[in-house]
């Protein structure tokens, strides 16, 4: 079946190592070696690792003891985020050169939609190619990239030829593509998704075009649509150069348990100010405000409140955040607080055409260069 909309070119470029390559970058005396951007305490946890690191196991999220413990001779090096920033806006400099369909997704990584770009090339393998090259030879980083009929399909390519490589999915590839790809590979399928799908015997995409969108809906709810449309192809979810923000957050995680309220207030009335902070250099107020709980046992609790008016000021963000702390009786001692503040007054711009993608379908018959 053809779709009478057009193909898109679209490329997701993803830094490799970002932080951690940053850090050997400016620090000669780290490459090649293992390090890990993020504390070494009691609490600390991995921000980003190295690859040198990734060989023993060592990965993001991870307690900075245990990435230790796999690798004895790791270096742990303090984050320096208004560095990574810096580099990340010489990056996007280079996007600009070529398209202004940039979407950031983070520091490190962004969707570009080049099917009509601004050097008038044909070929968006070599556009990837060339802003690789020009990411090195001007920054001295290596990125890998994905190339794609939609976004879906880009970013699981980019991660198959990292580091330093790029993966193009041509039209007439994208089903055979889809069908041979590891479950777990999907984006948007997540650890315990994949577990899941495992038990219900889907390992594949193959698999998973096997079932019905009933059968989908029925075992995956909301997410089943979704998952229905992706190995399909269909994902015309455009490149948006002005993403939304719908939430901004800070959080701490403490050197040791707090289990007096009293430590606790210390410790949100410093978060408040750092989310207050946060809306005012964006320039946003909201008027959800949610409290994060993180229990010594690693369980995760969450409180919120609606106000009827959006907010940035820091006092009312601390107070809001008393009445939730107070809401119950605390499950344990705690070893992370977080507030985020949600229902952002920039939601009132959202892109209408949001769900217009869920009926399409993608053609793998017309030739297009990619």
């Amino acid at each position: 079946m053809q779709s009478d909309l057009p193909i898109r070119k679209i490329i997701h470029v993803d830094m490799d190592a970002f932080y951690a390559s940053v850090e050997q970058m400016d620090n000669p005396e780290l490459k090649g070696k293992a390090i890990a951007v993020g504390g070494s305490s009691k609490r600390g946890v991995v921000s980003a690792a190295s690859y040198e690191a990734r060989k023993f196991g060592v990965k993001s999220a991870m307690s900075g003891i245990q990435a230790k413990r796999l690798c004895p001779e790791l270096i742990f090096v303090r984050p320096n985020f208004e560095r990574y920033t810096e580099i990340s806006k010489r990056i996007r400099k280079i996007f600009y050169n070529y398209t202004d369909l940039v979407e950031p997704l983070s520091l490190d990584e962004a969707y570009l939609d080049v099917t009509t770009n601004k050097k008038g090339l044909y070929s968006a393998s070599m556009i990837a190619k060339e802003i690789r090259q020009r990411i090195f030879d001007e920054i001295g980083l290596t990125a890998s990239a994905g190339i794609s009929i939609n976004k879906f399909i880009a970013k699981v390519a980019s991660d198959y030829n990292k580091p330093n490589g790029q993966k193009t999915v041509g039209p007439e590839e994208v089903l055979d593509f889809i069908e041979a790809l590891d479950i777990r590979k999907f984006y948007g399928v997540g650890k315990v998704t994949a577990e899941k799908m495992y038990q219900l015997g889907i390992f594949t995409g193959k698999d998973l075009k096997l079932k019905s969108m009933e059968y989908l809906d029925e075992h995956f709810g909301k997410s089943g649509r979704y998952y229905y449309n992706v190995v399909r192809g269909i994902h015309t979810s455009e490149v948006k150069p002005n993403r939304i923000r719908k939430s901004l957050a800070a959080e701490r995680t403490f050197s040791e348990n707090l289990s007096s309220e009293i430590f606790m207030l210390e410790k949100l009335e410093h978060i408040s100010e750092e989310v207050s902070k946060r809306l005012t250099k964006s320039k946003v107020a909201g008027k959800t405000v949610t409290l994060k709980i993180k229990y010594s046992d690693f369980t995760l609790q969450t409180r919120s409140k609606t106000l009827p008016y959006f907010i940035s000021d820091k006092s009312i963000i601390l107070e809001t955040a008393k009445d939730l702390l107070y809401q119950e009786k605390l499950d344990n001692s705690v070893r992370l607080l977080g507030i985020s503040i949600s229902n952002l007054n920039t939601e009132k711009h959202k892109d209408k055409d949001k769900i217009k993608d869920e009926e399409s379908t993608v053609s793998v018959q017309l030739k297009f260069d990619f």
